[in-house]
C-alpha cells in the first residue's frame, strides 16, 4: 500500500474513528482544500467540524472497505456504524495528494446505509468483489466507463447498453435498482436521471471510479460510481449519491 493511501486511511481511522485531531496536520499538506460543503478549508476547518461530532458520539465503527489509487489521487469506500446502529453511513472520498504524498484536496459523498434485506435487489451497498487485477487494462477500462456514461446516459443511446454491461451477470448495489441489465434499461426509460458532467475518472486495473454531477427529478446530486469490469464489460456497480445543498450553506467553494 502506498504512503498516500496510508495517509488517507489514517486520517479516517486515527482522526475520525479514534478521535485524534492532532493527526490532521500529520497527513495533510501545506494546503487542504475542502469540498465537503459543510467543512471549511484547511486543517483547522477539519478540526472545527469534527469537534462536535466527536463530542456527540461514543462508539465509531469505521471500516475502509475498498481503495483505488490513480496517479496522485486516492479513493476510499467506507462503512460507518455510529453508536451501535444509531446511524449508519456509506462515505465515498477522493483525495488529491502532493509530491510528498500528503493530502491536499478532498471531495466526498455521504449517504445513509440500508440493510440488504431492505434493498430492492437484496444486495449490500458496500460489500462485494474487490480483487484488483488486470492492471494493464486500467486505461482501457477507464475509457470504457467514460464512454458508457457519455453515450448511454448523456447522449441517450440506450440501444448501446449491452456494449458496456454484461448480459450474463450484472450486480447492481444501488439499493433501489435490482440486478441485471434489463433493470438498467427500465431505469433509463422510466426515470428522469441525467449526468450533467463527469468531474473525475479514476482507475486501477479492473475497477473504475467516477465522480460526477447528476440531476434526478430536478434535484442536483454529487455522485460517486464504482464499476468492476471483466472481459471488457461492466459486471458490478456501486454508487453513492448526495443532494448538493444551496450555495448559501457552503463553507467552501462547493462539491466540485
Amino acid at each position: 500500500m502506498s504512503q498516500k493511501l496510508e495517509n488517507a486511511k489514517n486520517l479516517y481511522l486515527e482522526g475520525i474513528k479514534d478521535g485524534n485531531m492532532d493527526v490532521v496536520e500529520q497527513y495533510s499538506g501545506d494546503r487542504y482544500t475542502q469540498h465537503s460543503t459543510g467543512v471549511a478549508d484547511g486543517a483547522q476547518g477539519f478540526k472545527d467540524f469534527f469537534k462536535g461530532f466527536l463530542e456527540r458520539t461514543k462508539d465509531r465503527d469505521i471500516r475502509v472497505v475498498r481503495t483505488i489509487e490513480d496517479g496522485s489521487f486516492v479513493f476510499v469506500h467506507v462503512y460507518q456504524d455510529i453508536d451501535n446502529g444509531a446511524a449508519k453511513w456509506i462515505t465515498t472520498d477522493m483525495f488529491d495528494t502532493d509530491e510528498n504524498d500528503k493530502l491536499v484536496e478532498h471531495w466526498d459523498v455521504i449517504a445513509a446505509y440500508q440493510e440488504p434485506e431492505k434493498n430492492v435487489g437484496g444486495t449490500d451497498q458496500v460489500l462485494g468483489d474487490f480483487e484488483i487485477k488486470d492492471l494493464d487494462k486500467t486505461q482501457e477500462n477507464k475509457a470504457l466507463v467514460r464512454s458508457f456514461i457519455t453515450e448511454v446516459f448523456q447522449n441517450g443511446k440506450h440501444d448501446k447498453i449491452a456494449d458496456y454491461i454484461s448480459t450474463e451477470e450484472y450486480i447492481n448495489r444501488n439499493p433501489n435498482v435490482p440486478n441485471g441489465i434489463d433493470t438498467v434499461k427500465q431505469f433509463l426509460t422510466t426515470q428522469d436521471f441525467n449526468y450533467d458532467f463527469i468531474f473525475k475518472v479514476l482507475g486501477q486495473g479492473n475497477h473504475v471510479v467516477t465522480y460526477s454531477k447528476a440531476t434526478f427529478n430536478g434535484t442536483e446530486l454529487a455522485v460517486f460510481d464504482i464499476f468492476r469490469i471483466e472481459d471488457g464489460k461492466i459486471v458490478e456497480h456501486w454508487d453513492n449519491m448526495e443532494p448538493i445543498p444551496p450555495r448559501s450553506e457552503w463553507a467552501n467553494t462547493g462539491k466540485f
